[in-house]
């Protein structure tokens, strides 16, 4: 008997630390004990473990086990380190090499008839492990299709403790059953992966924009949104598609790029929100809590581990609220801040986490409580007052954050059939959007900016501010004081949305004169 090393990750947040897990066997009352500034479910796992080796028909050591969990100043939390310990300490009792476990990473929770369950955060502890310089982690057999999207690390899935010390203990290392090479061809590469299981088949379905009819200037509001990265403000009675246009706005943006697809995935994968049949998500993400969410659901938090919120589950992709007004004044003001910087900074007493939270925000909103059109048969029975404070929930600070603003009508039986001769399907309205984020792309090449609602203020009055004349209009409103500085900035970064769109090179009157008109377009 002697003391044995391998290693396990700790998520914080996002973030994986390598955690190294030590197991000595010795002289000594017989007990188990776990040392390493350890939560409650990580201080359990001494009873999962010990019914996990004995049901996998290996004989419990009588001995002192104590097993340490470096750094000690590191907290940790959750199961993923079961089945590192119990490699460990049936190392340091020899039943398997201890050579052979000392530089794999082991990720797992064990049930009690040593199966391995399913862990949430595979995929950012194993790109922490091929950080770390990690050539081969064992994972549960179910999260093997996420943990082989990291390039460079040969995954072993193992389905039981039992099937995991049998290849531990074989002479080659490469001698296991049923051995297959995943190649997944929607990964950012393909890795070197050992099977145990055959992998889930990925899928989706994005709605169509060609479903909405009768808003042809909100499709195009859409459109500039896509192209820009832009956050985008809806106002308008119940039925007009505000909703719809929502949904769709994710089918008009590019595919995420390999790097921006498993930071996302990754977000996913902590949150325990990543599909089994999809283990990448390369489609920008949807996400729309109810009006009922609290700051924590919404931003991020938790009393035990800290998750992350709608904003980061949002991220590269769209946060809808749908009847803006009914959510909290707390919960609305909280946007403010990941609006700007695109993170978000989630603080408890056991420590402060950051998550990433660059999404495009869309507010929905009727033009009053009620809801009701505007007509003879049944009128609206709010106040001007009324209708002003409910729209005030609001606050100018956040709708100050957002680039388009757009006021909805109802249409006419004339107006849906005239304007179904001109809608086009989000396929090809994706194909505009892609060839201008193309050209801001090429344009911005050389900042570590992606989009146009990305580029800073001082920027866009230096390298990117529009020829004189283009921003007299601009400059008009702002000396009326229609448009405020931060207005300035973004109506210019929607002008050149407009001027991608339209394949120039600079926006012109044309383009600062429709940003303006997508920024005042509400009437409240």
């Amino acid at each position: 008997m002697t003391v044995a090393r391998t290693r396990c990750v700790a998520l914080l947040g996002v973030t994986g630390h390598t955690v190294d897990v030590e197991a000595d066997v010795g002289n000594g009352m017989a007990g188990m004990h776990l040392i390493g500034m350890l939560d409650t479910a990580l201080s359990e796992a001494r009873d999962r473990v010990r019914s996990a080796v004995v049901n996998s028909r290996y004989a419990w050591p009588d001995a002192r086990i104590t097993v340490s969990l470096f750094p000690a100043s590191l907290p940790k939390r959750g199961s993923m380190f079961d089945l590192a310990i119990a490699v460990a300490l049936l190392a340091a009792a020899g039943f398997v090499p201890a050579a052979r476990v000392a530089r794999p990473f082991f990720l797992g929770e064990l049930a009690l008839d040593g199966s391995l369950r399913p862990l949430r955060g595979v995929l950012p502890a194993v790109m922490a492990a091929a950080a770390a310089g990690a050539g081969t982690v064992v994972v549960p057999a179910r999260n093997a299709a996420e943990a082989a999207l990291v390039p460079g690390v040969t995954v072993i899935p193992a389905a039981t403790l039992g099937e995991l010390v049998s290849w531990l203990r074989s002479d080659d290392p490469v001698n296991v059953p049923m051995i297959e090479d995943l190649r997944r061809q929607d990964g950012p590469a393909e890795p070197a992966v050992t099977w145990l299981s055959s992998p889930a088949k990925d899928g989706g379905v994005v709605p169509d924009l060609a479903d909405v009819a009768g808003q042809p200037f909100a499709r195009r509001a859409l459109e500039v949104c896509a192209a820009g990265g832009h956050n985008l403000w809806m106002l308008g009675p119940p039925g007009t598609g505000k909703t719809m246009l929502a949904e769709r706005l994710p089918g008009l943006l590019p595919s995420l790029e390999p790097e921006q697809a498993l930071e996302v995935t990754a977000i996913h994968s902590v949150a325990g929100t990543l599909p089994e049949d999809r283990p990448l998500l390369t489609r920008s993400p949807f996400v729309a809590p109810h009006h009922t969410a609290t700051v924590a659901a919404v931003i991020g938090g938790g009393s035990g581990a800290i998750r992350p919120g709608a904003v980061s589950l949002a991220h590269r992709g769209v946060l809808f609220l749908d009847e803006a007004p009914e959510f909290p004044t707390t919960v609305l003001d909280s946007l403010r801040q990941p609006l700007e910087s695109g993170t978000v900074t989630v603080s408890r007493a056991m420590g402060s986490v950051m998550f990433p939270a660059r999404f495009m925000l869309v507010l929905a909103a009727n033009q009053c409580p009620c809801a009701r059109p505007s007509s003879p048969e049944d009128p609206c029975r709010c106040t001007p007052t009324t209708r002003r404070r409910y729209l005030a929930r609001l606050s100018g600070p956040l709708l100050d954050r957002v680039d388009v603003k757009i006021t909805l009508y109802r249409s006419t039986r004339r107006e849906l059939l005239a304007d179904r001769r001109f809608i086009e399907p989000s396929r090809v309205v994706a194909e505009r959007v892609l060839a201008a984020r193309e050209r801001a792309a090429r344009r911005l090449a050389a900042t570590p900016w992606r989009c146009n609602a990305e580029v800073p203020a001082q920027a866009l009055h230096t390298d990117y501010r529009p020829a004189p004349r283009a921003m007299t209009p601009l400059l008009k409103c702002l000396d009326s004081g229609e448009l405020s500085a931060r207005g300035l900035d973004r109506t210019l970064r929607v002008a050149w949305s407009l001027a991608d769109l339209a394949d120039k090179s600079m926006p012109e009157v044309t383009e600062t004169n429709a940003a303006l008109g997508l920024w005042l377009g509400v009437e409240r």
